[in-house]
């Protein structure tokens, strides 16, 4: 049969797309079905064609599926926020699990990952600790808030959204009034007139300290103290402020902030680590869920007190101060100059000095301090946008050969892309969780680890002629040390690990008594020569032990 646009169809739901939309065949030909899941049997109509799938529009359930329930939030259709509010908790994060193994298979080529959790919530509502809620008007010009719809600046009016803190609809309901008694105008993004574009609201989960902020279409609010004196009676009222954003665009917030009231922050904590966020910060929005992933990286990190540690794509240094109660040293490096500034207060703050930040992309940065100073690290902690890490900074982390690589990820397509290029030779994935970061929602994040392959100079040890016990001295020129002495100085003072085999390379190029064979392998082949950054470690512990 051939369908044509506006034909409706009875469709049996048999997959779900990564976006969350139901798949169904009507003879032979794929229609994607937003707002269905797996098992409905439904009616639909055809909204769009193309040669071998299209895009239906849901019309009615025929026969809902066992997994189906019913959507709590009233606007869950008409808002598209929430692309799962129909399935079940349980067989959302089987969605998610199955999503994150489908990329790393079909674009990583990973066959056989075994992904070891998947850790959900106990109460999947109420998680998100930030909301932007648009601000326009109704067909009948009343002033609204809410959300876009799918797909389009048309504004869904909705004060509640059950993603959202309970404060949230009392807010929004106090800004409402305020700008219809003071005749302030919306924001129209037809004519760019009006001045009140969003409002901005932040809380402090652990804390309870309670943040809005108005983004305006100018450089004041008038009759401010109107509003501030309705908003200072909500319990944990903390921060007032206006952001100003004069631009023709749909970026949300502008770079200006201006205090009306209270602080022009908030805090909030994950774990023991207290963290100040102003408006213009990155912060994850799911607080409860971040402890869990931080706590899963900081466990695949594997630290034990003697580490060197980058933390890559930092933000305002979340990670990096988790990862720098167990570590040596953290390095973290973020582009935003101004999440950089919050990650050194937040390090001060919380007592914690063996943490330092770099402004400047990941991709930048990285390559240059390894280049030009030979700088080192144990472990690798990525945490890149979307669109994953660029290659310069993956051929770098190849050549810096840390023991691990912890990658955590809000994009399994490109997670799976760049673990395929960093697998490729050096290493492997040993570990695989997935986080539910946003219950309802299609997207996930996943933290995975790398380790080295056997088949690396690891593996190479264990095949060598010539391998000294550790309490075999080195005669030098002038003084002796064990090869225990010399690693153990090594690490702490460059926080590099060495072999013995490389210790003794660079003993017999110091002209010391040479064993023989001491890197010849079994198979009376080479093994790798130590690399140049180890090999200067090396002539300094020499040095200091005053045998060259």
């Amino acid at each position: 049969m051939e369908f044509k646009k506006n034909d409706t169809v009875t469709l049996y739901i048999e997959d779900m797309g990564h976006d969350g939309e139901g798949i169904g065949k009507a003879d032979g030909y794929t229609l994607f079905v937003k707002d269905t899941v797996i098992g409905d049997k439904v009616e639909a109509r055809i909204m769009k064609m193309k040669k071998n799938y299209g895009y239906a529009r849901l019309m009615k359930v025929l026969e809902p599926s066992k997994d189906r329930v019913q959507p709590r939030c009233p606007a869950a259709r008409a808002c598209g926020g929430c692309q799962l509010q129909f399935l079940s908790y349980e067989k959302q994060l089987e969605f998610k699990k199955n999503k994150v193994k489908g990329n790393l298979k079909r674009i990583g080529g990973f066959e056989n990952i075994c992904i070891e959790q998947v850790i959900g919530m106990e109460e999947p509502w109420r998680y998100r600790n930030k909301a932007q809620f648009p601000v326009g008007k109704n067909k009948d010009g009343e002033i609204i808030t809410g959300f876009y719809a799918g797909r389009t600046h048309s504004i869904i009016s909705n004060k509640n959204c059950y993603l959202g803190t309970e404060v949230n609809e009392q807010i929004l309901e106090e800004v409402l009034v305020y700008m219809k008694e003071n005749h302030i105008e919306p924001y129209d993004e037809v004519s760019g007139t009006g001045l009140v574009r969003h409002v901005l609201i932040r809380c402090g989960f652990k804390t309870g300290e309670i943040m809005v902020c108005l983004v305006l279409n100018g450089d004041a609010l008038p009759k401010a103290e109107k509003l501030t004196a309705r908003l200072q009676e909500i319990p944990g009222m903390t921060s007032i402020t206006f952001n100003v954003n004069k631009k023709r665009n749909n970026v949300i917030l502008g770079d200006k902030i201006v205090k009306l009231w209270g602080q022009d922050y908030i805090s909030d904590y994950i774990g023991e680590v207290q963290y100040r966020i102003s408006p213009l910060s990155f912060y994850q929005v799911n607080p409860v869920q971040t402890e869990k992933l931080y706590n899963t990286a900081l466990e695949y990190a594997g630290l034990t007190g003697k580490e060197i540690v980058w933390d890559l794509y930092c933000g305002i240094g979340t990670i990096s101060l988790f990862l720098a109660q167990k570590a040596k040293q953290v390095y973290g490096v973020e582009i935003v100059p101004a999440a950089i500034a919050d990650a050194k207060k937040n390090a001060e703050r919380n007592g914690i000095a063996n943490a330092e930040f770099y402004v400047g992309k990941a991709e930048d940065v990285l390559p240059k301090k390894y280049e030009e100073e030979g700088v080192s690290a144990d472990v690798i902690v990525v945490d890149p946008p979307r669109k994953g890490c660029d290659e310069a900074l993956l051929e770098t982390m190849l050549k810096m050969n840390p023991e691990r690589i912890v990658y955590v990820s809000c994009d399994s397509a490109t997670l799976a892309r760049d673990l395929k290029r960093l697998c490729a030779e050096k290493y492997e994935v040993k570990r695989v969780a997935v986080c539910d970061m946003f219950p309802q929602g299609v997207h996930v994040e996943t933290v995975a680890l790398l380790g080295r392959k056997k088949s690396t100079e690891d593996m190479v040890y264990a095949y060598v002629d010539y391998e000294p016990e550790d309490d075999t001295y080195l005669q030098g020129m002038k003084g002796n040390a064990t090869y225990r002495e010399i690693k153990e100085w090594i690490k702490a003072e460059y926080g590099i690990s060495v072999s013995s085999l490389y210790v003794a390379q660079i003993k017999d190029k110091c002209g010391f008594e040479k064993r023989q064979n001491y890197n010849i392998g079994e198979n009376k082949t080479h093994v790798p020569n130590c690399p140049p950054e180890k090999e200067k470690a090396i002539l300094e512990a020499f040095k200091h032990f005053r045998m060259i």
